[in-house]
């Protein structure tokens, strides 16, 4: 697992390399290399997780071929034996080792042989100079870029942070940045919230050349069919594409950890880690003093039936003012999922206990209906609106309520726009399945890599922890994808088909339980008296929110005031998702220069 970093076509100075490098050195904190060459550089921060004393980036072969790697291939055993049959021959037994070969054997279409995690960086100097790059099939390794199409110049790197420390990098906000954000806590697709700067889409391929440009294709993925007939038939066998996947997935040359929260996902995944990982230690966060929806006791259930060493961690609330910053710097743009303090913390513990690889339960509400807005859509009344009602729990604050915290410039710019709502109402509407099929379409393609991964490779990183994510390896995906909906909910259950898979794999407490979200009790936090809240209404009381006139700071300071009076979920995740928003224009966008000397600082 690394950072990688780079440009084509381009220009940077040494200083540049070395702050773009410093910048997610965090991220890859066991060696810093880079390769440049006539108007390009490659770049790569190290996380030394396989073959600890091999693994040199960048990866070359010859003088033609340079490769920059984030990520792991998991299958890179299989493809060295066969790039050895062909002749090739490898210095170290580090999975990145192989791309060179790869490459040279199966050119651009090289990636669609990795089963893994990864972003990757190649610069091909036979003939025409040309960069390509390429994401996984759910874009857990991030790569944004800035593209400028008039200079044909490309600058990329893992990290938003570490992309901004290239000069000619715009630190612009996007002017609907705003209102994208409050519409899904962050923004889904390739646009981010700076001006100018692009997120790669998952399985994607793409080409850079001074002839031709920057061209971005999308492989095609396959999906799995479904030949079970019953929901029992197909709980074995999510079962044991599960279990497959969980053992390869601990296999690293150091020490793998796992998260449990304490609900199904997680829990399940643990157990089954439990089976390959000798003396596993499992992980678990909760905040100091009595709060709503602790499950630390539903954690140590499942670390003794599993067996497992188990760490609780704990955090002080008070401490969450101080924290904010650094959890806002590290994600790069808003994410307003409030569980993202408890993640930046709970990864620092993992890692400060010794481990640098962790594995978790993520994405499976996503692949088997786990939300409760999931299986409203799936059940509500034929010919009736379910969109409508299912962006709105998307959102950080329904569209009705946060139209009304705009300022009057801000709406009449919108009317001009084509909001975020208006692209996810459409694409829902035209998808040619049914239900479930759109569902789990956006859930997938949308939501899951901005929302979700992105959240969790940052913060992870940030403490230099690889997290591995079972249920998004592409034999999981596809199977879940091909489940008949009525196999994942009905009216009373939701993922069924999983609750099924885990049956006497977990402790009857866990199994039976009642969902809940793992996340941040902010409207009990976010209440008078408690320190999150006055440092709420200190920052959304800045005169800056006047002079950005996007917000009407009367109908902030209104809402501040009626949580004050009534705390209730709606209002504290609005002045949350408004807290985080102002302390990212604070820290990247109160001016270019002060956002320079931040990132190269």
């Amino acid at each position: 697992m690394c950072r990688i970093y780079g440009h084509f076509d381009a220009r940077a100075t040494r200083h540049e390399l070395r702050s773009v490098a410093a910048a997610q050195r965090h991220g890859g904190p066991d060696a810093q290399t880079h390769l440049t060459g006539h108007g390009w550089a490659l770049g790569n921060n190290r996380l030394a997780v396989m073959d600890l004393d091999g693994g040199d980036q960048p990866y070359t072969s010859g003088d033609d071929i340079a490769v920059v790697f984030n990520g792991e291939i998991y299958n890179h055993q299989e493809l060295r034996a066969s790039l050895r049959a062909k002749g090739h021959q490898f210095a170290d037994h580090c999975d990145g080792s192989i791309l060179p070969a790869l490459y040279l054997e199966y050119g651009p279409s090289f990636a669609e042989h990795l089963d893994g995690m990864y972003a990757i960086a190649v610069v091909d100097l036979r003939g025409e100079p040309t960069l390509w790059l390429a994401t996984d099939e759910l874009a857990m390794k991030p790569l944004y870029y800035h593209w400028n199409a008039a200079a044909r110049h490309l600058y990329f790197a893992s990290e938003l942070p570490a992309l901004l420390a290239f000069r000619n990098v715009p630190v612009t906000p996007w002017e609907a940045g705003l209102d994208s954000y409050l519409t899904t806590k962050t923004p889904f697709g390739e646009q981010t919230m700076f001006e100018g700067i692009r997120v790669l889409p998952a399985a994607s391929t793409v080409k850079v050349t001074r002839s031709q440009g920057m061209h971005i294709t999308q492989r095609a993925t396959s999906r799995t069919r479904s030949f079970h007939d019953t929901e029992e038939d197909a709980a074995v066998q999510v079962q044991h594409l599960l279990r497959t996947e969980v053992h390869r997935l601990t296999e690293a040359d150091v020490p793998v950890a796992a998260i449990t929260s304490g609900g199904l996902d997680s829990s399940f995944v643990t157990t089954l880690a439990a089976e390959k990982v000798r003396d596993l230690h499992t992980f678990n966060i909760a905040y100091t003093g009595n709060w709503p929806a602790d499950e630390r006791h539903f954690a140590r259930e499942v670390a003794e039936y599993a067996g497992s060493t188990h760490h609780q961690v704990e955090i002080d609330p008070a401490h969450f003012p101080r924290m904010l910053n650094d959890v806002v710097w590290h994600l790069g743009q808003p994410n307003a999922d409030p569980i993202t303090l408890a993640t930046h913390a709970l990864f620092a513990s993992v890692r400060d206990a010794g481990f640098k690889v962790a594995i978790t339960g993520d994405a499976a509400d996503e692949l088997f209906g786990g939300y409760d807005r999931i299986s409203r859509a799936v059940n509500a009344p034929s010919g009736s609106d379910w969109v409508t009602p299912y962006l709105d729990e998307l959102a950080a604050i329904p569209r009705a309520h946060r139209e009304t915290l705009y300022t009057t410039d801000y709406q009449h710019f919108l009317q001009h726009t084509t909001s975020a709502a208006q692209q996810h109402t459409a694409q829902l509407r035209a998808h040619p399945g049914d239900t479930m099929a759109a569902l789990t379409d956006f859930e997938i393609g949308r939501r899951l890599p901005a929302y979700h991964l992105r959240r969790v490779d940052h913060l992870s990183m940030s403490a230099s922890v690889e997290v591995r994510l079972p249920f998004c390896q592409p034999s999981i995906v596809r199977y879940a994808r091909s489940l008949p909906t009525h196999f994942k909910v009905d009216a009373q259950r939701r993922k069924k088909v999983l609750y099924g898979a885990a049956a006497g794999h977990l402790p009857p407490s866990v199994l039976n339980r009642p969902k809940q979200p793992f996340t941040l009790p902010i409207t009990a936090m976010l209440s008078a008296g408690q320190p999150l809240m006055a440092y709420a209404r200190d920052i959304l009381g800045s005169d800056q929110i006047r002079r950005r006139n996007q917000l009407d700071a009367r109908q902030v300071a209104h809402l501040l005031d009626l949580q004050t009076r009534t705390p209730n979920d709606k209002a504290s995740m609005a002045i949350w998702s408004l807290l985080i928003h102002e302390l990212w224009l604070e820290q990247f966008c109160t001016s270019t220069s002060q956002a320079r000397q931040e990132v190269t600082a």
